[in-house]
């Protein structure tokens, strides 16, 4: 083997494998009379990733999202919540970049996909679509380190 088809070898791989919907759940409890009300719910939306590796250079990653809308006296409107998935060929990465790529690259990847399951499952409940906006998977991830940093018995070992 050369040394130029040795560092080809050990260069850097990142591959997306697949993308699906893995879990897509959505209640309407207050059905019908809910439809007849024409307040303005309050919308809550969390979110939460998930990385972990399934094969040698293969992980999971899992971005969680819920989607709750209430009207006053904590009448549900509707909740949805989908969790989008993604397998990717991750190899060769650095160790301290490989939970950047599964903390920030991925869920960035996967956000787009997990947005249009949630609207379109609102919209095929009989409601107006809910757009969510752009997330900053960056600052999110920034904010849970600093927070497991504050509190290193919470951390996950």
């Amino acid at each position: 083997m050369t040394d130029s088809n040795q560092a080809a070898d050990n260069s850097p791989v990142f591959a997306i494998e697949k993308i699906y919907v893995k879990d897509l759940s959505l209640e309407v409890p207050n059905a019908p009379q809910i439809f007849l009300v024409r307040e303005t719910p309050q919308i809550n939306v969390q979110l939460r990733t998930e990385g972990k590796p399934i094969d040698k250079g293969i992980f999971e990653v899992k971005l969680t999202i819920t989607v709750n809308a209430t009207l006053s006296e904590n009448r549900t409107l509707f909740l949805v919540e989908t969790a989008q998935a993604g397998i990717f060929r991750i190899q060769n990465a650095p160790e301290e970049e490989l939970e950047l790529i599964l903390g920030i690259g991925c869920p960035n990847i996967l956000f787009p996909y997990a947005r249009e399951t949630i609207s379109d499952a609102i919209t095929r409940a009989g409601f107006q679509p809910v757009l969510l906006t752009p997330v900053n998977f960056e600052a999110l991830y920034q904010q849970s380190r600093q927070n497991a940093d504050a509190n290193p018995s919470t951390q996950v070992q």
